[in-house]
């Protein structure tokens, strides 16, 4: 399985914060935005990492990640020129794919919930078609809007309905397996220009090979592309690690705990940050499980 990490566009809706910086490497809490979707990527066990942005962007990626190997991950970086859809990672991203299934994660979208790397361990497990991950909101109007049947299968798929069939919303997460790439290369753009990823999502709808997994209550998954959602991320993430003593998405102690670095590797690491809070936790927390 490989990974895709989507973190291009302009941030508009964000002027003039990201005027100058990428909206992906803006602060939710004490860390980069973009660490939230890496660390979904690891916590599925994924090692072999894509990230796609912009031109200008791509070199301050390249300064905060590097190859990934301090993380035991390989990290590769490819252009979008333009926003041209989210589809098009996986035109860009083909060579990366290869022959294997692959996991897709917008830049820009927060997960956080109990067992969810259980829940991804399922379903990237023997990929066979799609696999969207669904989430109830109030106002289902404003994203893309799925219906699954009692066994969990995709029945239905309306990009921004007046009447959503149901209040499940599709979320920045999606797994497919390696015909994804053909299909997203044979896509016709739609009236916009761009490659649109609910046209490959409903191409798998068509042939019976997409699944919805509800994430449901007790979950959260969290949209950063407007200033307010923005703050909210940042307050939600905030509350949970002040009221918990845990990080989200510390992708040192994410690396640890999967076994791609050991406890001293993983010191090391926290030693380089030690100034800070978050370095002091890696620390902390290598210590921690290297007495285990």
């Amino acid at each position: 399985m490989k990974g895709i990490i989507l973190a291009g566009g302009s941030g508009t809706r964000l002027h003039p914060i990201t005027l100058a910086v990428s909206k992906q490497l803006l602060p939710v809490g004490d860390k980069p935005m973009v660490y939230y979707p890496l660390s979904v990527l690891m916590l599925a066990g994924i090692r072999d990492i894509l990230l796609i942005s912009t031109p200008m962007d791509l070199p301050h990626f390249r300064r905060l990640l590097g190859d990934g190997a301090h993380l035991g991950l390989r990290i590769d970086y490819a252009e979008q020129a333009e926003p041209n859809g989210l589809a098009e990672a996986f035109v860009i991203g083909a060579d990366h794919v290869g022959d294997d299934s692959v996991t897709l994660v917008l830049g820009d979208n927060i997960f956080h919930g109990p067992a969810f790397s259980e829940v991804l361990a399922r379903n990237t497990r023997d990929v066979r078609g799609c696999v969207l991950f669904g989430y109830p909101v109030h106002d289902p109007e404003r994203y893309g809007v799925g219906e699954k049947d009692a066994h969990g299968n995709l029945v239905s798929i309306e990009e921004k309905p007046a009447r959503p069939r149901s209040n499940i919303a599709i979320t920045g997460l999606y797994i497919y397996d390696n015909a994804v790439v053909d299909i997203a290369k044979n896509l016709r753009p739609s009236a916009r220009g761009e490659l649109e990823i609910t046209d490959i999502n409903q191409r798998y709808l068509e042939h019976g090979r997409a699944k919805l997994v509800d994430l449901g209550r007790g979950f959260a998954w969290l949209d950063t592309g407007t200033p307010e959602s923005l703050l909210l991320a940042g307050q939600y993430v905030q509350t949970l690690e002040n009221r918990q003593g845990v990080r989200i998405a510390c992708v040192e102690e994410v690396a640890l705990r999967m076994g791609f670095i050991t406890a001293h590797e993983c010191y090391a690491l926290g030693e380089r940050l030690a100034n800070s809070n978050y370095g002091q936790y890696i620390m902390t927390i290598a210590k921690e499980l290297a007495a285990v």
